[in-house]
């Protein structure tokens, strides 16, 4: 009897002492998964409906100014998808704030995400303890993690970003997500496209934006295949080949392509109304 109520009591104090940063970030980052899974589909953002709805949003964007302490306490996985979440939502907020968009430039499509002056260098946003641009979040904070496959994963705003997922980001399973991210990548002729009559390796061009991390993060594993190649197109290679279909793997293996980059699509990735044409 004595045994099992220490026991009992033994199983009660590790209880509270386990780590509470699971439930923690689950319960964080719950109101934004939420809005991901009702507002967005396939990548594209029903942003008439969320500006009208908007509560929730406000309410999750408030939620992440977090002190800069607790943040740097988490782990790297917690700490990469809270700077992941935040930067998505915030560039939702930044659209429904000035929704809908006016044309002001003939540089950019007329709904663009662009023509909201300063949305990435300029307008500052409260988030982990700090006043930040969506491009210092980028530059700053996402960079600092050193994976390239960051840069694939986060929703600009536009077409030819990463693919706005229907769910968050989980530092748990983040490895798994971004793996995901990259494939999807490789299967989306707007970031990857294999001209094989012509011998073309078509890439979207945020790789050439953040191409230092794409070729410390995918150089090394193309060397022995690419080994002729610049390191950007053994980085490329490297990390598309495992996903391509087989007549688009030939070409990469025939090691006789040209890698270019493509023009971004800067469109806003607005579902109202039907897909854009």
């Amino acid at each position: 009897m004595i045994c099992r109520r220490l026991c009992l009591a033994l199983l009660a104090i590790l209880a509270v002492a386990a780590p509470s940063r699971p439930a923690a970030q689950a319960d964080l980052h719950a109101p934004f998964d939420k809005i991901l899974d009702t507002y967005v589909r396939d990548g594209y953002v029903y942003y008439q409906a969320l500006h009208k709805e908007r509560g929730a949003l406000d309410r999750y964007v408030a939620s992440l100014d977090v002190p800069k302490s607790k943040v740097d306490g988490w782990s790297k996985g917690d700490q990469e998808a809270f700077w992941l979440n935040a930067y998505d939502a915030l560039v939702l907020r930044t659209v429904i704030d000035a929704y809908p968009i006016k044309a002001r430039s003939s540089q950019y499509p007329p709904k663009s995400i662009r023509q909201i002056p300063g949305a990435f260098e300029q307008l500052k946003h409260r988030v982990g303890g700090q006043s930040l641009t969506l491009d210092e979040i980028e530059k700053n904070m996402l960079a600092a993690f050193r994976d390239a496959r960051l840069v694939l994963a986060l929703g600009r705003g536009a077409i030819g970003s990463g693919r706005l997922r229907s769910e968050v980001y989980d530092g748990s399973r983040l490895d798994e997500q971004l793996t995901l991210v990259v494939k999807e990548c490789a299967t989306r002729v707007s970031c990857v496209k294999v001209d094989r009559d012509n011998n073309i390796l078509e890439v979207t061009p945020l790789v050439s934006w953040r191409q230092d991390a794409f070729i410390q993060a995918f150089a090394k594993m193309g060397e022995k295949q690419w080994g002729n190649r610049s390191p950007i197109e053994r980085a490329v290679a490297a990390m598309v080949f495992p996903h391509l279909f087989s007549r688009e793997k030939n070409l990469l293996e025939d090691n006789v392509f040209k890698m270019q980059y493509g023009e971004f699509d800067w469109r806003l990735n607005d579902l109202t109304g039907g897909l854009p044409d």
